[in-house]
């Protein structure tokens, strides 16, 4: 718990939630609940009112009219009038006290200062946040913080980067978000002049995603993460075994792939979910390591099509959020990826996507027990080999699964129980977490980008059966988890799901 970076990710999210609560709900107003019920009367009058005044008789309507053509500067007086009267009716909205000092950069359409002119101290704010917590967290790791301080500035600058293209008015309206962006100033980096040394101490891609994601626990509520969970068990749970267990079998008897701890990883890197599950599998299966490094490039580099052609491919077919997200959640093989490519669909999709993932990164450690098993019973065959304890399963698990489930119960509490929860719990999301949970996926793609090399890529495929095999199980992957999906979150569960 004090070295591992699931545990960090849980600490450091953790950390944030609290800050971000203590914020509002010390800043709150007094008459907060006032404020609030006044809001809802007004709200309830309005809709009282609003039949009387739906169907005017036929004289109100003459009166109108000639009322109309004799008194035109009258007439437009009282329309300003009625104008700021409904203005001034808004509902109250409690906003966040740290809102000022947490922000991204914005719109802009001919001037490019214009997206940092407003919010350039809010950028500030978040990038001495993440740097002074993510240097503390790599010192109690016993990495070196000054390294990461000496990089992080740079990550955090493409970030921005990132997020200032994919604000242009003209990029916006083709829904090109900044996850793509991200991503490409990564590649373009890694794939040109290479990514400098000094900078790997901040290229910390599942850290930063882990802690986003435990993040976006707390904006799950938890009645809507049950809601979403049961059918994300049947997409993630059945899809995934079958395809594993199917492509080991095309690897091992239709390519006669010699290296059956290569075939186990790719099979499992593809259908569980990407790096983890390939490192955890490696590890079990004893996979040399630069049969790992094959898998974890193939995964990357697919990871970098999927997660931009996938959106697109899924609006363009008409799919609604839900379906697509979950659609997303079960064949994307890294979180971070999933969690950027719903983002470009809409928080609907985000959080359909983000629990189908996590739903399946629990099949982590399960998988990597199970190969350790058949590696020992089948394919080593060693008596005086060691037993594979229950333990692996817990040692192999990704514990920020239990961060983004312990967010989401805590704070589905205090918004069901708490006085005045949801405004609360809504301030505190709107007006800073969900601005550094943005921040942590745009610093994690960033990351995937700088560490994503294709010229390194291309002399391991040996001979392409690698490259077969995982396009060959993905394609199976991809069919497999879209029936599976339409079937459980379109017909078995359409009413539980349903937002």
């Amino acid at each position: 718990m004090t070295t591992n970076e699931d545990w960090w990710a849980i600490w450091c999210a953790a950390l944030l939630l609290l800050i971000a609560f203590a914020a509002v709900w010390i800043g709150q107003p007094e008459n907060l609940s006032e404020l609030i019920a006044g809001s809802t009367m007004e709200e309830v009058s309005q809709v009282e009112t609003a039949p009387e005044n739906a169907g005017p008789s036929a004289e109100a309507e003459n009166e109108a009219i000639e009322t109309e053509n004799t008194a035109p500067a009258e007439n437009a007086d009282l329309e300003v009038a009625e104008t700021q009267e409904v203005a001034e009716e808004e509902p109250y909205e409690y906003a966040s006290p740290l809102k000022p000092f947490l922000a991204k950069p914005g719109k802009w359409t001919a001037n490019p200062l214009d997206a940092i002119s407003s919010s350039w101290s809010g950028i500030l704010g978040v990038f001495l946040i993440i740097a002074a917590l993510f240097a503390f967290a790599n010192q109690m790791r016993g990495k070196s913080a000054g390294a990461f301080l000496a990089a992080f500035p740079v990550i955090f600058l493409l970030a921005t980067l990132a997020y200032w293209m994919s604000g242009q008015s003209v990029v916006k309206a083709y829904n090109l978000e900044y996850a793509l962006w991200a991503l490409l100033v990564g590649l373009i980096i890694s794939n040109t002049v290479g990514t400098p040394d000094f900078l790997r101490p901040a290229i910390s891609t599942e850290f930063y995603i882990k802690t986003g994601l435990v993040l976006l626990g707390a904006e799950v509520l938890m009645s809507r993460l049950l809601a979403l969970g049961l059918p994300g068990v049947f997409v993630a749970w059945l899809v995934t075994p079958v395809v594993l267990i199917t492509t080991y079998w095309f690897g091992q008897k239709v390519l006669k792939i010699q290296s059956k701890s290569l075939n186990m990883v790719i099979s499992a890197d593809m259908s569980v979910c990407g790096v983890s599950a390939a490192i955890a599998t490696a590890a079990a299966c004893k996979a040399k390591k630069e049969e790992l490094s094959l898998s974890i490039g193939l995964s990357l580099g697919f990871t970098v099509i999927m997660m931009a052609v996938m959106p697109a491919v899924i609006t363009a077919m008409g799919i609604d959020p839900i379906l697509g997200g979950a659609w997303l959640g079960g064949t994307i093989d890294s979180t971070g990826a999933v969690a950027a490519a719903g983002a470009v669909l809409g928080d609907e999709a985000l959080e359909v996507a983000a629990t189908v993932k996590m739903i399946q990164n629990i099949l982590i450690g399960v998988t990597a027990f199970c190969v350790a098993i058949y590696w020992v019973t089948f394919v080593e065959r060693d008596p005086a080999g060691p037993r594979i304890g229950i333990s692996e399963i817990w040692y192999r698990f990704p514990k920020f699964v239990l961060g983004f489930v312990s967010m989401s119960i805590l704070f589905s509490i205090l918004y069901s129980y708490m006085t005045n929860g949801p405004e609360l719990i809504n301030a505190m999301i709107g007006g800073s977490t969900k601005t550094l949970r943005g921040w942590f996926f745009c610093l994690a793609f960033v990351s995937i980008g700088l560490e994503t090399n294709f010229r390194q890529l291309l002399p391991q495929l040996k001979g392409g059966k690698p490259l077969v095999l995982y396009v060959c199980g993905q394609s199976l992957n991809l069919v497999l988890t879209l029936v599976m999906a339409y079937l459980m979150f379109k017909v078995v569960f359409a009413d539980t799901v349903a937002p």
